[in-house]
């Protein structure tokens, strides 16, 4: 394995955004490691991506106890990274991980409880190799835990100096609005929401998320902002390819590139064509054109698709005009499961 030395131009590529009212900035793009991080991927290939998103000036890499497979997988997996090329960083990355989505049988391994929010967050912390990490998120909203204990862990969290920001993910608006006000009520004000955002799902705008954010002075990290690959080029002729997310995912089924999705998907093509873009990068520029979203993540197989996405921040703002044609064709619920 080759030493790393991160290039030295790495941070005149992107923009970063403040997260809210909050003093912390963030890449535009961020990567995600959702998908394509577990144990099922060659571990060097991983590395190359991770490394090359640095380079790019990407500092933001987000993890979660759930994200593999097998659980835990990808922290593991960025530990090794972390250990073996990025540890001189340290201080130049933001490191994310969430608990709260179940990972296993026990009622400790799920859930918005004290025990299973520390917990987990002692054991990524062992799986990261690192003291700290910059933002502890609750992954998502726990009806049955009461919230000032979700949200009293979370303030725990910071206290005992084992994450430096927190946030939350897939809170209801309401939810939301209640999380940051006790939150800010313990001075741990609630510095980042994660949704799920694109042009195929605009729940965000519809949900008051966005004004919420506003109004709060908390960010937006949206995620899926390609609807998992649903706002590329990949399923434009109705053909799923043996090695796309629609042919081995629980979360895209090929049932939903129906007619009427790869009708509007075309539309929408057509357009980024228009203005001398892929669709994936239209579909990017469109998340990023909100003040309230401070950075999008985007996942990559490869170093080339993760140039691909990260040139979508080089072309010109979209005008009044594009964002009327993406609304004919951009309609919320597109190809999602019912």
């Amino acid at each position: 394995m080759t030493i790393y030395r991160a290039n030295d131009e790495r941070y005149q590529r992107l923009e970063y955004r403040r997260a809210g009212g909050s003093g912390l900035a963030l890449p535009a793009l961020s990567l995600g490691l959702w998908q394509k991080f577990g144990a099922d991927y060659p571990f060097e290939r991983q590395r190359e991506i991770v490394l090359h998103a640095f380079d790019l000036g990407i500092t933001h890499f987000d993890n979660a106890n759930r994200y593999g497979p097998p659980h835990r997988a990808a922290e593991q997996f960025f530990g090794r990274v972390l250990r073996a090329d990025l540890a001189p960083y340290r201080d130049e990355l933001i490191l994310t991980t969430k608990a709260g989505n179940p990972i296993g049988p026990s009622p400790y391994l799920r859930g918005g409880s004290r025990k299973s929010l520390l917990a987990s967050l002692d054991h990524s912390l062992r799986d990261l190799g690192t003291e700290y990490v910059d933002i502890f998120y609750h992954h998502r909203f726990d009806p049955s835990t009461p919230l000032d204990e979700t949200v009293g862990a979370l303030v725990s969290a910071v206290q005992q100096g084992k994450a430096l920001y927190v946030g939350v993910s897939n809170y209801p608006t309401d939810r939301a609005r209640e999380a940051a006000a006790l939150l800010r009520s313990a001075g741990v004000p609630l510095l980042v929401h994660q949704p799920r955002y694109s042009i195929f799902d605009r729940t965000p705008e519809t949900s008051g998320l966005l004004d919420l954010a506003s109004a709060e002075g908390f960010g937006l990290v949206a995620y899926s902002p390609l609807a998992q690959g649903l706002l590329t080029d990949k399923y434009l002729d109705g053909a799923v390819p043996p090695d796309a997310r629609a042919a081995a995912s629980a979360f895209l089924k090929p049932e939903q590139l129906d007619d009427v999705y790869r009708e509007r998907a075309a539309a929408l093509n057509k357009i980024a064509h228009d203005r001398g873009q892929s669709l994936a990068q239209l579909a990017l520029q469109w998340v990023l054109r909100r003040p309230e979203i401070t950075t999008a993540l985007i996942g990559a197989s490869s170093t080339g698709q993760l140039d691909h996405n990260v040139a979508a921040l080089d072309f010109p703002p979209l005008t009044d005009e594009d964002l009327a044609r993406i609304d004919q064709y951009g309609i919320h619920g597109t190809a999602q499961r019912s």
